[in-house]
C-alpha cells in the first residue's frame, strides 16, 4: 500500500505544533472547516469540510508533544481505514515534523492529489505557527 510522507522543520515548540495538529482549535486553523474531538487514544473526531464531507476518525496514537495519529473511519472511500499522523522531534528552536498518511489502497489520482494537498495544508499550518498568518477555509488550497 502506498503512503504519503512529508517532513518539515517548524520554528515553534513541540507543544505548539502538537496542539495545532491534534486539537479541534488547531485543526480548524489550517485543515478543517470545523472539527471536534479530544486528543486521547480511542476518542472520536468529527472532521467537517463541507456538506457531504462530514468525516470521522478515531485516535490511535497520542503521546503529548511527541506523536499523534488517527484512523479514518468515515470518509472518502480511498481514505477509509487510512492513518493520518505525525511524530515530532525537538531540535532546539525548531520542531521537526514527520507527517504520514498511510494505508492508501492504490497510488491513484486521488492519492497524488491528496499528497499535493497535504503539502499545501502543512505549509499553511507552518506559516500560521511561524508568522501568525490565518487563511480563510474557502481559499486554503488557492494560496
Amino acid at each position: 500500500m502506498p503512503d504519503i510522507l512529508h517532513d518539515l522543520p517548524i520554528k515553534a515548540s513541540t507543544d505548539r505544533v502538537f496542539q495545532m495538529m491534534s486539537t479541534p482549535q488547531g485543526l480548524n486553523q489550517w485543515w478543517t472547516k470545523r472539527s471536534s474531538g479530544n486528543p486521547a487514544v480511542g476518542a472520536e473526531y468529527e472532521l467537517w469540510f463541507a456538506p457531504g464531507y462530514d468525516w470521522r476518525a478515531v485516535v490511535t496514537r497520542c503521546d503529548s508533544d511527541a506523536e499523534f495519529e488517527f484512523e479514518m473511519t468515515r470518509a472518502d472511500t480511498d481514505w477509509n481505514k487510512t492513518h493520518v499522523g505525525i511524530s515530532l522531534e525537538d531540535r532546539g528552536e525548531t520542531t521537526w515534523l514527520s507527517f504520514h498518511h498511510k494505508g492508501w489502497p492504490t497510488a491513484n489520482e486521488h492519492f497524488r492529489t491528496s499528497s499535493n494537498c497535504w503539502a499545501m495544508y502543512l505549509r499553511i499550518m507552518r506559516r500560521h505557527l511561524e508568522h501568525g498568518e490565518s487563511v480563510p477555509y474557502e481559499i486554503r488550497l488557492d494560496v
